[in-house]
Order: structure tokens, then sequence, then C-alpha cells
């Protein structure tokens, strides 16, 4: 993946050149539905995403079932995840909406049809896209695909344009379009490792909410 020496050291003498497995230095955690050819919603747990006003840029691998479907029917939901939630995800993180299952899936996954059995979630119909949301998830982006662009080593990047943005009520702020910073908790991956927020160490200048 990366051209480094792994025992090279920086000439400042404070960093030092590694080669990690992966670069997941800390993002929320969201789950992407996404609609199989029956119709019924597939779940898969993600890291790989960024938002930059209301585009969405999220990673996949090439080969799996999440970028089929898209492929198929552009649309989809990104269900984001509090912290407290970290089992289920866990849980589908072992499935595959997929049959027979890709290759390159990690040893133990096993073919799943119906993912919110699996993660003991129920499904919520979306306002502008054919996939379901997830009922007991708080945060709910309802998008359409603009673009898929693929690597050639198995990877691949989805462009997407949010229509619309569910939040659970008491997250929001009364009267406004505002989420409260001090109620969303998400769930954070970091290095493989999960986590939630620590402290607030301070607010950006260009914060609408202070």
């Amino acid at each position: 993946m990366l051209e480094t020496n792994p025992s090279a050291t920086d000439p400042s003498g404070v960093h030092r050149t590694i080669t990690p497995s992966v670069l997941y230095f800390g993002t929320p955690v969201g789950v992407l539905s996404t609609a199989n050819a029956d119709g019924t919603s597939n779940l898969a747990p993600i890291s790989s995403y960024w938002a930059l006003d209301d585009f969405l840029v999220i990673g996949l691998g090439a080969t799996g079932h999440s970028i089929a479907n898209l492929r198929r029917r552009p649309e989809l939901v990104l269900n984001l995840v509090d912290e407290g939630r970290w089992e289920p995800v866990e849980r589908l993180g072992r499935t595959t909406g997929a049959d027979p299952i890709p290759e390159g899936k990690r040893e133990g996954t096993r073919f799943v049809a119906d993912k919110f059995a699996a993660a003991d979630w129920h499904p919520l119909s979306s306002s502008t896209v054919a996939p379901d949301r997830v009922a007991e998830l708080p945060v709910h982006l309802e998008a359409r695909v603009t673009g898929i662009h693929e690597e050639p080593d198995g990877l691949a990047s989805v462009h997407a344009r949010v229509r619309a943005v569910h939040v659970a009520d008491e997250l929001t702020i009364p009267g406004t379009s505002h989420v409260n910073p001090e109620r969303w908790r998400p769930l954070i991956y970091n290095f493989r490792h999960y986590y939630g927020l620590g402290d607030r160490r301070g607010i950006a200048g260009i914060a609408e909410v202070q």
C-alpha cells in the first residue's frame, strides 16, 4: 500500500516513518443501506467517508455487495452510529449480503440475507430513496449516487448528493435545523478500536452553534 521504509527516521528526530496496515486515524462509524435486487435493503458498516456541504464521498471495496447494489440502483442511506452501539456494528462486520461470498472477504465472513435481523434492528422507510433507514440509529442521510470511481487495486470511491437528513429530535436544537454537539455522541473507529468522544477541547471559529 505505502511505499516507505519502516525503519527510516524523520530528519527532525521527532517523527518516525512507518508503514501502517490501515489509516484509520479516527473516523465516525456509519452503516450504509443499499437496495438489494429483490427490493430489500442491505446493511454494511463503514468508516471511510466524509462530507463537504451536501456532497458525500464514501470508500468501499470494489467487489463487495454494497457497490454492486449501488451500480444497479444508485441510491443509499448513510446511517450514523452513536457511541453505545458498537456491538451490532461489529456483528454486521462479519457478514455479507452476497452469495457466494466475494473473494477478499476476511476469514469467518458469512452470508446473511436479513441484515436488520442480524443486528437486531428494524427498517424504516426513507422519504427520497429506495433503501430503508435503520430505526434504532439517530442520524440518517438519504443520498443519490452521482459517480463511482474505481482504483485498480480493488478500491472504489462513491460520490453522492444528500437529499434528506433525519435526526433524532433529542439531538437537535429546538426551533432550528442545528444538531446539538453537546448531545451528538458518534461512535469513532480508531485503528480498529471503537471509541466515543472525550471532553470537548474547543470550538471552531466557523461553528454555527456556540
